[in-house]
């Protein structure tokens, strides 16, 4: 199928080829019928793109001090190498769709296969959108007019957020498409509204609506025409639906109120804002979030779990309906906002318009409905010829997850290592053709199935989210592949018992988990003179890894199942590596936060050792994520984020320190796929693999 991309490392638009998206649990798959650009939104994504590093550093400051940080916690090279692998990845454009229901997922209720529905799905043949942000279309609304809705929910939301009443005076600031939806929103409410903009085309659609207007280009004081608009009183409120970097849209709009009138921002503006502006008139000032209650919470979006009516009327379902039915009553009129069209393969020709300087407002994308196939794998032209079953060096190698840590990391290593890169699998399929094309994939999927069934894969590397590693894992066990999982490899006791008896009922299948840091170069030395202290050991192990949001995923015990499990695996790992023996005990203390990702956990091991390993979530990112101190036989090693290693009392050993962070994931994909190619057992032994898996589940279920 087709689908917009933006590549936001030079600006470029393209139309690619990827494989439908499935119908996850919850989600309808859509084929689409319409898509409208946001010529706002979309716009700023395409100038964003095509400005150079410092341009894209001077919009995005607070990403900055971040990058800044990781300069000195993990080095130069390190930060370069994370910041061109984030600009790399291109982005889905659009969200403003209808189309045809042609697949339900599971759990999905109220809606039938074949109706019509407007959604935020993106410009593609087909999408896969959560229940809770799609909304049928009456049959009296055309394709053209429902392509609208999302956008007119925006409009929507700022409005209920200004909170007019019949009669008022209410300043709409900026006329593009949300600023014209918002004038007959507000003129439905029975608003006397004034349109202010510089772009007389524009002026005489509000005045075509029932506004009055402001024409900037004719050097018009604003300020003073609202004044006199308002009968000397002042604005009731002003709606700022404009998109700048200014901050005089705020400041005039301070100007334009009456005492205690309300101010929505509804685009973007500067947000350098004057006390003095709204001290002495009490001003209200509001950002509106898109389209409404429920937007950016996993909960409301992607689990879809309504919010009660009774409680919140307008959700973004809700409103999105709400502009549906004003369509169908013909209360809103957006066919004069339509000025181009395109069809989806000529997608390119439309943002060449959205980033020129012709006049352009609604920008429509046109589907050939019927053509769309539901196919879910694409060949690559960039893939290398797959090399003879049976070759003894072929390590056919595929990727189930095609996210950041599998485009920065994973796939690089095995590539590296000489495997011969053969599918990569993405929920939403552009993720997967883009690393597909950029490392030399034979096929891009979104299924699964299809993959872990391939006579033509050796070895399936799952890299997805936690939640779904034990699933796949005895999948492709049982397809007879070799597995390397990204951490964890479970997130319950049944689980990791489900696959260790996988595991072990296949011994010439290899089971490999990521834990990376074992095989780090350091850690290596320091497991080199461990070897030859003898006695138990006392390591602590610092993990300054900063706070997540509760609401991430990782957060979630049923989908990340917690940081300790996730994260802190690692570093139970890698103690008992350097311990060699196994763990006796485990005991956790947490401070007491929302999170629980702030805990130490106490490990005995069997020879007598012991390890502290405090992973906290409340410091500096300014201070180094990762420290391992080691006392033993009166000496000390001192490992600091895998760059610098200092050694104390050790004969003829003082340091050992680096130009760049080297965590070991490069060493760690090598011995698995030198294991694989040669037979020989795999690097980390199951015995350990299972262990360190069900001491890091007890540790999260302690600290729950």
């Amino acid at each position: 199928m087709k689908q917009v991309l933006q590549h936001l490392k030079d600006g470029a638009t393209e139309v690619a080829e990827v494989p439908a998206p499935r119908a996850g649990r919850g989600q309808l798959l859509i084929r689409t019928r319409r898509t409208l650009v946001s010529a706002g939104t979309e716009r700023m994504l395409v100038e964003f793109g095509k400005g150079n590093l410092l341009d894209k550093a001077l919009q995005q400051p607070d990403k900055v001090r971040m990058v800044l940080d990781k300069v000195r916690t993990d080095g130069l090279w390190p930060t370069l190498a994370a910041v061109r692998n984030k600009l790399d990845q291109p982005l889905p454009m659009g969200y403003c769709n209808v189309g045809e229901v042609v697949e339900l997922g599971e759990a999905v209720r109220g809606f039938v296969v074949g109706e019509r529905v407007a959604s935020n799905g993106r410009h593609a043949d087909l999408v896969a959108v959560p229940v809770n942000l799609c909304a049928r279309v009456p049959a009296g609304v055309d394709d053209d007019a429902a392509a609208f809705t999302v956008l007119g929910a925006i409009a929507l939301q700022g409005t209920r957020l200004a909170q007019p009443t019949l009669g008022e005076a209410v300043v709409v600031v900026g006329l593009g498409l949300i600023g014209l939806v918002t004038v007959q929103l507000l003129r439905a409410q029975g608003c006397r509204v004034l349109g202010i903009d510089r772009d007389a085309s524009r002026l005489e659609l509000a005045r075509r609506f029932g506004a009055e207007t402001v024409d900037l280009a004719r050097g018009v004081d604003p300020v003073a025409a609202v004044v006199a608009f308002s009968r000397e009183r002042g604005a009731d409120a002003v709606l700022i639906t404009a998109s700048t970097k200014s901050n005089d849209p705020v400041h005039q709009a301070a100007q334009m109120c009456r005492k205690r009138g309300r101010i929505v921002l509804v685009g973007t503006a500067g947000l350098e804002l004057s006390r003095a502006d709204f001290y002495e008139k009490e001003l209200t000032f509001q950002v509106s979030c898109s389209y409404g209650p429920g937007r950016y919470d996993p909960d409301y979006e992607e689990h879809g779990h309504d919010y009660p009516v009774g409680f919140v009327r307008w959700t973004e379902q809700r409103n999105f309906e709400a502009v549906l039915d004003m369509l169908a009553e013909r209360r809103l009129d957006v066919a004069p906002l339509v000025t181009h069209r395109f069809e989806i393969a000529h997608a390119e020709r439309a943002y060449e318009v959205v980033a020129g300087s012709e006049p352009s407002l609604g920008i429509m994308l046109q589907y050939q409905s019927a053509q769309a196939q539901v196919a879910r794998t694409v060949e690559l032209a960039s893939g290398a010829a797959a090399p003879a079953a049976g070759t003894a060096t072929a390590l056919r190698t595929s990727f189930v997850g095609a996210g950041n840590y599998a485009g920065a990391v994973l796939i690089p290593a095995f590539k590296s290592a000489g495997a011969h890169l053969a599918t990569v699998s993405s929920s939403g399929g552009a993720s997967g053709v883009h690393l597909g094309r950029k490392f030399g994939f034979a096929q891009a999927t979104t299924d699964n199935g299809a993959l872990l069934a391939d006579a033509r894969t050796d070895v399936v590397v799952v890299c997805t989210r936690h939640n779904t590693h034990a699933e796949l894992v005895l999948s492709a066990l049982a397809a007879g592949k070799h597995v390397f999982v990204e951490k964890p490899l479970a997130l319950t006791h049944a689980d990791l018992a489900r696959v260790e008896s996988a595991a072990r009922g296949v011994p010439g299948q290899r089971l490999m988990v990521g834990f990376n840091r074992r095989f780090a170069p350091q850690v290596q030395q320091i497991k080199r003179l461990l070897d030859t202290a003898p006695g138990p050991k006392a390591l602590i192990m610092t993990i300054n890894a900063g706070a997540i949001p509760a609401d991430h995923w990782i957060q979630d015990p049923a989908i990340g199942g917690g940081r300790l499990v996730g994260e802190a695996c690692h570093f139970i790992d890698l103690v008992r590596f350097l311990v060699a023996a196994p763990i006796a005990s485990v005991r956790v203390d947490r401070m007491h936060m929302a999170t629980r990702d702030t805990a130490t956990i106490h490990l005995a091991f069997a020879d007598g050792s012991i390890a502290t390993i405090a992973y906290l979530s409340n410091g500096s990112k300014a201070f180094p994520k990762e420290r391992l101190e080691v006392f033993a036989a009166g000496r000390v090693l001192q490992l600091d984020n895998f760059r610098r290693l200092a050694g104390f009392g050790w004969p003829g050993f003082s340091s050992m320190n680096l130009w760049r962070q080297d965590k070991g994931q490069l060493a760690c994909v090598r011995a698995f796929v030198q294991a694989v190619r040669s037979g020989a057992p795999t690097p980390i032994p199951l015995d350990e693999l299972i262990e360190v898996s069900r001491v890091s589940i007890d540790a999260q279920e302690m600290a729950r």
